[in-house]
């Protein structure tokens, strides 16, 4: 089975659009397929410039899709329910035990409070989702009525996850508007994500930098 197969699975669909309709009566920002296929993107893009060997690229992928699924169940523990969702849906698909252990691995530890790197799949996942951050996550329209997670989305005009050439630093690079949301007031809300990133960048042998209009801040 392979992430395109995966990402178009119909039952893995809805599994996903439930899981950000849950979260937009909430008022949650966007979870939905632009969130899950950005994160199995970068997810991708790590382990590939890192050479992992291309099933575990692939595997990547497919954890990215599946990571937040479990939102369905409830936000809270949601890495934990997303990892039950997907070893039924892995294992349906006669996924070979190994594999399915690394991918739900990884998606019941992405999250910051209980989530550890506990592999370089589960590192690159964690990266890749933390790094996600962008004005189209938005859903509300109304400025003035913005709380803080919205404003510090709205504000990122454009964010970067590179790795350096000699494949020993991962730098996340944000411009953010600061008329509409402060460097202080990402810290706010992400400095644990970002804590989380040092410990898996360090998992894959790499150093991790946050930069935030051209200041390194880590």
């Amino acid at each position: 089975m392979t992430y395109d197969q995966i990402k178009n699975d119909p039952a893995v669909r809805t599994y996903v659009q439930a899981a950000d309709d849950s979260l937009a009566m909430l008022g949650y920002t966007e979870h939905s397929f632009a969130h899950v296929t950005a994160v199995a993107e970068k997810t991708g893009y790590i382990l590939e410039t890192l050479r992992y060997p291309q099933r575990m690229i692939e595997l990547g992928k497919i954890a990215g899709f599946l990571h937040d699924i479990g939102n369905l169940i409830n936000r809270n523990d949601h890495s934990q329910s997303g990892a039950m969702m997907s070893f039924r849906i892995l294992d349906h698909m006669n996924f070979p035990p190994e594999e399915i252990a690394l991918i739900v691995s990884a998606i019941g530890n992405h999250d910051e409070g209980t989530g550890v790197p506990v592999s370089p799949l589960a590192a690159a996942l964690i990266l890749a989702d933390k790094s996600d951050v962008r004005r189209s996550r938005v859903r509300n329209t109304e400025l003035p009525s913005f709380d803080i997670h919205d404003r510090v989305n709205y504000s990122v005009t454009k964010a970067e996850l590179k790795i350096n050439e000699a494949r020993s630093l991962i730098k996340l690079k944000l411009q953010v508007d600061p008329r509409v949301g402060s460097v202080m007031e990402y810290f706010e809300i992400f400095m644990e994500r970002m804590i989380l990133c040092r410990k898996a960048a360090e998992m894959l042998g790499l150093k991790f930098k946050l930069m935030i209009n051209e200041q390194q801040l880590i």
